[in-house]
């Protein structure tokens, strides 16, 4: 049997991983029912795991917010894989945008942190899920798989909350 992780653990161990991404992708849900995924920049993260994107006004995802606040981002890297649901919010709150401001934002805002279209995603993750196969532990985990494979039984470390695990936050 695979490692438990007390809540607080399974969050830190998400934040951990969270941090160590740049960019994920927004999935948000068009006026037609699909699903749409776009990569985006992370401008920062609050408490809770809240994710902040850049945006602009005008874009798309802010109508399709507006219809439906209900959000998947998924970050994934090699053998490293975050993936939060959550309820986003389109914001205009100033003293957020300054605090997150960055200097590579002026391409698409040339009037810089007072641009009128400027706005802030807000994302409030309510569930996450992890997998994280990278360093020592994704090589006993490429080892655990292979003598799954012989043997015919499940992994250990598919139980292990090191390495993955989904929960509410």
């Amino acid at each position: 049997m695979g490692k438990e992780l007390s809540d607080a653990e399974k969050r830190q161990q998400l934040a951990k991983l969270m941090s160590e991404f740049r960019t994920a992708m927004l999935v948000t849900r068009t006026d037609d029912g699909h699903m749409r995924a776009r990569p985006l920049s992370i401008a920062g993260s609050g408490e809770g795991g809240a994710l902040y994107f850049s945006t602009a006004v005008e874009s798309p995802k802010v109508h399709e917010l507006d219809v439906d606040p209900h959000v998947n981002v998924v970050m994934q890297d090699g053998r490293r894989f975050v993936s939060l649901s959550g309820v986003a919010s389109v914001v205009s709150d100033r003293a957020l945008i300054e605090k997150l401001w960055s200097e590579s934002w002026k391409i698409w805002f040339p009037r810089g942190k007072d641009d009128p279209s400027l706005r802030i995603v807000a994302v409030e993750p309510v569930e996450a899920a992890y997998w994280d196969m990278s360093g020592t532990a994704g090589i006993k985990y490429v080892f655990e798989m292979a003598k799954a494979y012989v043997t015919g039984k499940r992994p250990d470390a598919d139980d292990d909350q090191r390495h993955t695990a989904r929960f509410k936050l």
